[in-house]
């Protein structure tokens, strides 16, 4: 068997079970050995030790497929997709009272909607596997205006640089005036003249 052979990363239940079942075949031929089974089905030689044993304790019919363990999902892709157009149209389209989607509040919609209850814990990870990401609004507050915003800059700061820059005006409180000798205050009694 050539080492460049191309292998899916992934196999179905269907196909692993084809797999195990042309094994069984090849162990019940006697004429290749355990490790070389397991290089040309690619697996490793304990896989074929252990379906060994169950061929030789349950026969074929142990190393079929078995159904998927765990409960179903409950809502398929046509369900997902029309909740995606569900939390387009907004939060308040929903009837919520505001835009902002949370898992609660989405748990809510799958139920009223799909009749499906999902708690809302749960809910994030069958919401990332079907492309939903997590968006966070900008909180802005509601008096918050861009016009002034943008024009702010332009007439205000303008005004501050040119009174701190230029004039002497009014200093702050906490600043003293420099005197001519460039000392600060005079000492009461010295330079007074």
């Amino acid at each position: 068997m050539e080492d460049n052979v191309w292998r899916p990363a992934h196999l179905t239940p269907e196909q692993m079970e084809e797999r195990r079942l042309e094994a069984a075949r090849l162990l019940r031929q006697g004429q290749l050995s355990q490790a070389g089974i397991a290089r040309h089905v690619g697996v490793s030689r304990a896989s074929v030790c252990r379906w060994a044993a169950t061929l030789a304790q349950d026969g074929p019919r142990g190393l079929q497929a078995r159904p998927i363990p765990g409960q179903l999902p409950r809502l398929d892709e046509k369900a997902w997709t029309r909740l995606g157009r569900l939390l387009d149209r907004g939060a308040i389209a929903a009837g919520f009272a505001t835009e902002r989607w949370t898992l609660a509040r989405i748990a809510a919609l799958v139920e009223r909607e799909f009749g499906v209850h999902y708690h809302p814990r749960y809910l994030e990870r069958p919401l990332k596997a079907h492309g939903f990401s997590v968006q966070r609004p900008a909180t802005r507050a509601k008096e918050r205006d861009e016009l002034v915003i943008a024009v702010w800059p332009k007439r205000e700061w303008v005004a501050l640089k040119k009174r701190r820059g230029g004039s002497a005006g009014p200093s702050c409180s906490w600043m003293r005036q420099a005197t001519a000798s460039g000392r600060g205050r005079p000492r009461p009694g010295r330079d007074a003249g």
